[in-house]
């Protein structure tokens, strides 16, 4: 049943992420990956909410891994985020590539860190 439940996250968050990165990155006329960072930071800050409401028992284990595992794991990405930022770096962009690590690793932690702080104020 469990993984179920993971497989129906990602069959939304999958297809989410495409989505969501093209129309993203469809309004940038720039070589930084803006769509990959967006859904970096919204899947960070989705993931800290539900630990934040997991940790208040507003959130239950099915949850976790519907939202968590499948959703969030499917919708965000390290793999591009990676492999997006090297390109950067060979094709000589290397203050966006460094641009990108600082920003998507501070971006990233500090949704995270807003997600866990609405959920305690939500349900604590």
């Amino acid at each position: 049943m469990n993984w179920l439940l993971v497989v129906a996250g990602a069959m939304i968050g999958a297809p989410l992420r495409y989505l969501a990165d093209r129309a993203v990155q469809s309004r940038h006329d720039s070589v930084f990956p803006w769509g990959t960072f967006a859904v970096n930071v919204v899947g960070s800050a989705v993931l800290g909410l539900l630990a934040g409401a997991a940790a208040a028992g507003a959130a239950g284990s099915h949850l976790q891994l519907l939202l968590g595992t499948g959703l969030c794991g499917a919708l965000t990405t390290y793999s591009t985020f990676s492999y997006e930022t090297l390109r950067l770096a060979e094709t000589g962009a290397w203050l966006y590539a460094a641009v990108n690590v600082v920003g998507s690793v501070s971006a990233g932690l500090g949704a995270a860190f807003v997600g866990v702080a609405i959920a305690e104020a939500v349900w604590s």
